[in-house]
């Protein structure tokens, strides 16, 4: 039997205690134990490049802080040199050795404003954002001016604009609505006044047509919004309506200080003379009261206390001569104003009947 050769024992397992292997760590073990793998060439050169970029941002941050070394050596010829020079002089100052390279890697890096932050202009996100981060500066000025925006806004609405609205459309109803209705109720009551005599456009007074004439241009006016000539008419009627109420008392003046007649030269005839008495319109009482006259001269008519009636020269001597003897008139009623009637009718003997509203 041949003999088979024999197999050396595999060397004894590891005991359970043993070290934990490399690159591992153990629950438990120290990590000032654990090894540490080799650094590979790769991770060497990266770390030298980032070395170099933070030495040259270092070198760019020196150079910033240092404005007048930068302006002085950039003045000069050789500004790259000189600057590499002084910089290798201010690290060396402080005990730090810089490569060349690094320093004039720092100079281009300046140069070509490498390292400076350039900001872009903001966006429209980019303003909102902004200011929603600074509402604390502009959000409690901002509120305070809408606040007194809106205060004087409604202030200036409630004070001035809703009045002033308010008086526009009261004005349009009284124009619309009010005065018409006044015009239509004058215009009757005075109508209802009127003597039968003198009704119609035709009558002896002509009172009726003088009223039908102020309630057109009354209702005119409101139709056209004249709200001062819609007033002006409404009030005419009221006065005719008083007028045709009375019956008043024509006499002639007689006041110290106020004259009782007066004469007028015609422009068209310089040889002759009109002759006026001055005389008013009075009640039972004694108070004078204004009548609507109308002048010869322009045919204009108007409200007045006293006016010149035209009467015969011979008239107008009597009344002077009356007057003169002891500056009393004793016949000085001339003609009445009756009830129901707008125009005086004269008692005197010739009077033609013309007036003047002015002397």
């Amino acid at each position: 039997m041949t003999d088979r050769p024999t197999r050396p024992d595999p060397a004894p397992a590891a005991p359970a205690t043993s070290a934990p292997a490399a690159g591992y760590s153990q629950s438990g073990a120290s990590a000032a134990t654990t090894p540490r793998p080799a650094a590979r060439p790769a991770d060497a050169s990266q770390k030298a490049a980032f070395d170099d970029v933070m030495l040259a941002m270092d070198v760019v941050d020196t150079l910033r802080h240092r404005t007048l070394i930068v302006e002085r050596e950039l003045a000069s010829a050789d500004s790259e040199a000189a600057l590499i020079d002084r910089l290798r002089e201010i690290y060396a100052a402080q005990g730090i050795e810089v490569p060349d390279r690094n320093l004039r890697d720092g100079v281009k890096a300046l140069e070509e404003k490498r390292f400076v932050y350039e900001q872009k202009p903001l966006g429209l996100q980019g303003r909102l954002a902004m200011a929603y981060i600074s509402r604390d500066r502009w959000l409690k000025p901002a509120a305070a001016v809408v606040g007194v925006a809106a205060f004087v806004t409604a202030a200036y609405e409630i004070g001035f604009d809703a009045p002033r609205e308010r008086a526009a459309a009261r004005a349009a109803y009284e124009l619309a609505e009010v005065l018409p209705a006044s015009l239509a109720d004058a215009r009757d009551a005075a109508l209802a006044l009127v003597a039968d005599d003198a009704a119609g456009s035709n009558g002896p007074d002509g009172a009726s047509a003088r009223i039908d004439a102020a309630y057109s241009a009354g209702v005119a006016a409101a139709s056209a919004g004249d709200r001062d000539a819609a007033n002006e008419a409404l009030a005419r009627l009221r006065g005719y309506q008083a007028d045709l109420s009375r019956d008043l008392t024509i006499r002639v003046v007689s006041r110290p200080g106020e004259r009782s007649g007066v004469f007028r030269v015609p422009s068209d005839a310089p040889g002759a003379r009109n002759h006026y008495l001055i005389v008013e319109a009075v009640d039972a009482g004694g108070v004078a009261r204004p009548l609507e006259i109308e002048s010869e001269e322009d045919r204009t008519r108007a409200r007045v206390a006293s006016w010149g009636v035209r009467v015969p020269e011979a008239v107008y001597n009597r009344v002077a001569a009356d007057k003169q003897d002891d500056q009393i008139l004793q016949n000085d009623v001339i003609g009445r104003k009756p009830a129901g009637r707008l125009s005086p009718e004269y008692d005197v003997d010739g009077a033609y009947g013309g007036a003047i509203l002015e002397w």
